[in-house]
């Protein structure tokens, strides 16, 4: 079977119960729309019980795009020499990065990052690095393109867009992106698409909004998943 999931945000309670829901075999495959970490207690966990998973197919969002650039450079060995040449913009513009990065949820990561070893640390980065920004995949005869935020710039030509554009870009859940594929994006949790959605799945206009607000449990959120072979819906 072919799952997808996203915005897990360092759930990692909630994951593992879905991977049990589902009943997640060897012989599935699992693409999760980006946006793994920041926010909940554990991304960390999440990322590198994922990162063990051969048959865990991980695409960018825009919170890995962050992380990614601030982790690698936090893998640097320090030297007043080296110190600001490693640093674009400086050692002042990094800070204001990370602080940026932790306004939008980023401390929970940096904190689980600072607790591993060096070598964990290093394969964290190198996980990271192989996200793919999108998937194309056939099932049962439909086809469907998943990507993390469904650029409004999305076109036949989509390989023309670049990483920034995959993990930040806005779905127009009004528009029909492609007639003969379905879109299946994260990013936007759907009670802010549709209120009446709140902790489910969206759909309009070929377009498959799985975001359901994993992080946002008080405010009605859950984790969700949707089977392609079967179109069934789970929420945790």
């Amino acid at each position: 079977m072919n799952y997808v999931i996203s915005d897990i945000h360092g759930c990692y309670r909630q994951y593992m119960k879905m991977l049990g829901k589902i009943g997640f075999a060897d012989d599935d495959k699992l693409y999760v729309l980006g946006d793994v970490v920041d926010r909940g207690p554990e991304p960390i966990e999440v990322l590198m019980d994922m990162s063990v998973r051969a048959n865990v197919i991980p695409i960018m969002g825009n919170h890995e795009y962050i992380a990614y650039f601030i982790l690698k450079q936090l893998l640097l060995e320090f030297t007043d020499k080296n110190l600001v040449q490693h640093f674009v913009g400086g050692i002042a513009d990094f800070y204001q990065k990370i602080g940026a990065w932790v306004k939008i949820g980023g401390k929970s990561t940096l904190e689980g990052f600072g607790k591993l070893p060096q070598d964990d640390r290093e394969a964290v980065v190198d996980y990271l690095s192989e996200f793919s920004l999108y998937e194309i995949v056939e099932v049962n005869g439909k086809n469907f393109i998943l990507t993390h935020s469904g650029p409004p710039r999305m076109t036949e030509n989509i390989d023309r867009l670049d990483a920034f554009d995959f993990a930040t870009s806005k779905t127009d859940y009004d528009k029909v992106y492609f007639k003969d594929a379905f879109t299946v994006t994260g990013h936007i949790p759907t009670f802010r698409i549709d209120e009446t959605c709140r902790g489910r799945i969206y759909r309009k206009n070929n377009h498959i909004a799985i975001d359901t607000g994993a992080p946002f449990i008080k405010a009605g959120g859950a984790l969700s998943c949707i089977c392609l072979d079967t179109d069934e819906e789970f929420y945790v």
